[in-house]
């Protein structure tokens, strides 16, 4: 777990390791199996797992890049967060190609398991079934890492877990936890998620009023929560942005009481969260079809 989050090429010799990936996934399995998702070694597994799940779309071999992606991008490795948890996903830009990937392999070996739907599906299995908070959040990671690129493969992932592997409502569950990592790790998720507009639908009607009631009714005192309540008005910006339906279901979920709260902020320290907050108003405003129910 510790060298699974020493850089770059401690990722690349790990997920070169021979039976490393496969025996994790077995582990882990097995644990879901025997209905033991609490112990300390499945924490461990998925831990590793969600580290080497960081950065995967850049820093694929060569031989997945050419089967997988019709170009490769350009794009800088910058990979400042070591360790299990933290920021680990990249800013990625708010759309996504629509490119399906290559059929997925029936028995997938190695590298090629950390973006199959069987792990997708464990991860899931993990966010619904554990109770322990570490293994909770680097299964919500392990997702958002994946579906943090801009290609074909985060596409894909994000459409496994939205509309193949139904794992909506698991994620909606941990918006309303005590723990605040665990939390902000299920809004990053999503707010990747939102980024795919052929689910932007789907991912509305299920949880845009969970993340509308969880909004504060102004800008919270600490970082972390701070975090989070950007997130969510980003998430909710791009549920919205060009769905006026949407735009109408934050309204009915009182949300524009909130957004307007925290948007008015103007303390330096909490400027993040007041300025997603403004983005989304300015883009709520831009539905003109309901500047009578926002005058209301």
């Amino acid at each position: 777990r510790n060298m699974s989050s020493a850089g770059p090429e401690g990722r690349k010799k790990m997920r070169e390791c021979e039976g490393l990936i496969d025996s994790l996934v077995y582990y882990i399995q097995g644990a879901i199996a025997d209905h033991e998702p609490n112990d300390k070694a499945t924490e461990n597994c998925v831990c590793i797992l969600h580290n080497l799940s960081y950065q995967l779309e850049i820093e694929l071999p060569e031989s997945y890049a050419q089967s997988i992606y019709v170009q490769r991008r350009n794009i800088s490795n910058n990979d400042k967060t070591p360790g299990c948890f933290g920021t680990r996903s990249r800013k990625v830009k708010e759309k996504q190609q629509d490119t399906p990937l290559p059929e997925e392999k029936s028995s997938p070996k190695g590298v090629e398991s950390l973006w199959h739907s069987t792990l997708i599906r464990i991860y899931l299995s993990l966010i619904a079934k554990s109770t322990r908070n570490y293994t909770q959040e680097a299964s919500l990671g392990a997702l958002q890492n994946l579906t943090a690129g801009t290609g074909p493969m985060p596409f894909a992932v994000a459409r496994t877990v939205v509309q193949k592997a139904n794992g909506l409502p698991s994620i909606r569950a941990m918006l309303h936890t005590s723990h605040p990592a665990v939390k902000k790790t299920a809004v990053s998720l999503l707010r990747n998620l939102s980024r795919n507009t052929s689910l932007q639908n789907d991912i509305a009607r299920e949880v845009l009023p969970d993340l509308v009631s969880v909004l504060p009714e102004c800008v919270p005192g600490c970082e972390v929560a701070c975090e989070t309540t950007a997130s969510i008005c980003y998430t909710l910006f791009n549920l919205t942005q060009s769905s006026s339906h949407n735009a109408r279901l934050l309204l009915s979920a009182h949300g524009l009481p909130k957004v307007i709260a925290i948007s008015m902020n103007d303390s330096n320290m909490f400027s993040k969260a007041s300025r997603a907050a403004s983005v989304l108003l300015y883009s709520l405003w831009s539905h003109t079809d309901l500047h009578s129910a926002y005058k209301k």
